[in-house]
């Protein structure tokens, strides 16, 4: 037990550390140096490659800033470019169609090598966590287990990606709480149509009529960000079983195309 905590501690320590160093500019110093993120995205990223060549750009311009406003390193394990633009477009997907807004709520993401648990161990124990927000001393930080933001852009792939789930969240908190009713992306809207679809939706989950990840039913926010995951990630079969969500949602994060 006295070991357990002594590694827990530890792993506290060394996060903490890391997030109390000095930052470092992430531009390249020169344009020769500059990594090809470009290629990145378009090998590894299905949302960027079904963008029209000027939308490419705009997303690429905001991966670029995000990624120079915001560190990203490991803890255990080595990061590299793709870890990096696959952290940033998880960031830019879900937001992508909000102009100039960026997120107000982060500066760090941390990559472990795989899931983690509450005391922040990642090799040994019961470890079932792939992605956090933190708060308290974690402020401003997210956790992000490497192999499952790598599995979330892996094709074929399923509904779920985890990275995009955990940037919905800090979507969700832009008003102040983490609630599954994220006003800012209900300017235009109101939210009770909103918390209708999303507690029959609950409730289908619930009764096994629903194809929905169950972790949904956590809670209203667990639930938008897991319906967030399958918008994105498949958005022409969640339109065919979820209209109504569906509709509402691209309502909330494409609101240039609902403009009356």
């Amino acid at each position: 037990m006295l070991t357990a905590v002594i590694i827990s501690g530890l792993f506290l320590l060394a996060i903490v550390l890391l997030l109390l160093r000095k930052p470092k500019s992430l531009a390249p110093k020169n344009q020769q140096e500059k990594p090809d993120y470009k290629s990145i995205l378009q090998k590894e990223v299905l949302f960027y490659r079904q963008l029209n060549e000027e939308e490419k750009e705009e997303f690429l311009t905001k991966v670029e800033a995000f990624l120079e406003r915001t560190r990203i390193e490991g803890i255990g394990t080595e990061i590299d470019d793709k870890d990096r633009v696959l952290v940033a477009a998880s960031a830019i997907i879900p937001i992508f169609r909000f102009g100039n807004w960026r997120y107000k709520n982060i500066t760090n993401v941390v990559l472990y090598p795989d899931t983690f648990n509450h005391d922040f161990e990642f090799s040994e124990g019961d470890r079932n966590i792939m992605g956090m927000v933190g708060n308290g001393f974690m402020n401003r930080q997210m956790i992000l287990s490497k192999s499952a933001l790598h599995n979330g852009f892996r094709e074929p792939g399923g509904a779920q990606n985890t990275a995009i789930h955990e940037f919905v969240h800090l979507l969700d908190a832009a008003d102040g709480s983490i609630d599954g009713v994220p006003e800012l992306l209900l300017n235009n809207i109101s939210s009770l149509p909103w918390i209708k679809a999303m507690e029959k939706e609950i409730s289908r989950i619930e009764r096994g009529k629903s194809d929905i990840n169950p972790y949904a039913t956590t809670n209203e926010a667990e639930f938008f960000a897991v319906v967030a995951e399958y918008f994105f990630e498949k958005p022409a079969k969640f339109k065919e079983k979820h209209p109504v969500l569906y509709d509402l949602m691209d309502k909330m994060f494409n609101p240039e195309n609902n403009e009356e």
